[in-house]
């Protein structure tokens, strides 16, 4: 498993940031078009609920294929109750980790081949910590 640093949501002033509603093609680019515009805060886009909201950053590969890499950071809200197919921040027996949650049969599900799905027993210490509702990355070169 992968230790994971966490660190606590809180409520911030709003930080209203120009959102451009024309979106941006990522295939063939499309002509100028007039856009609108509009302004948003980052603060209501990833956290909906600040009280139950912390953000962790994640290290190792088994989420990959979910599109979650080494450094990227996770929003994850205390108040959503898990479902099957969820990404979960979990401890199991006193270890952090992220995956997919499964629950017929109880089990943590990477997504990266490499790893082997982690499953459940009664006699494991385990605990959700939480959903993942988006992931934070940062793609500039440093």
């Amino acid at each position: 498993m992968s230790s994971l640093q966490i660190f606590k949501a809180g409520n911030w002033p709003p930080l209203n940031i120009p959102l451009f509603l024309e979106r941006v093609a990522a295939g063939f680019p499309s002509p100028a078009q007039d856009y609108v515009e509009q302004r948003l805060d980052l603060n209501q886009l990833c956290v909906k609920r600040p009280a139950a909201t912390y953000f962790v950053r994640v290290e190792g590969l088994s989420m990959i294929n979910a599109g979650i890499y080494p450094d990227d950071l996770l929003v994850v809200d205390r108040s959503i109750t898990a479902q099957s197919g969820d990404i979960v921040v979990a401890s199991l027996n006193g270890e952090f980790t992220v995956k997919t949650l499964e629950l017929t049969p109880l089990r943590l599900v990477p997504q990266n081949d490499d790893y082997q799905p982690i499953l459940i027993t009664e006699a494991d210490d385990f605990e959700i910590f939480g959903v993942v509702t988006n992931i934070i990355r940062s793609i500039k070169r440093r």
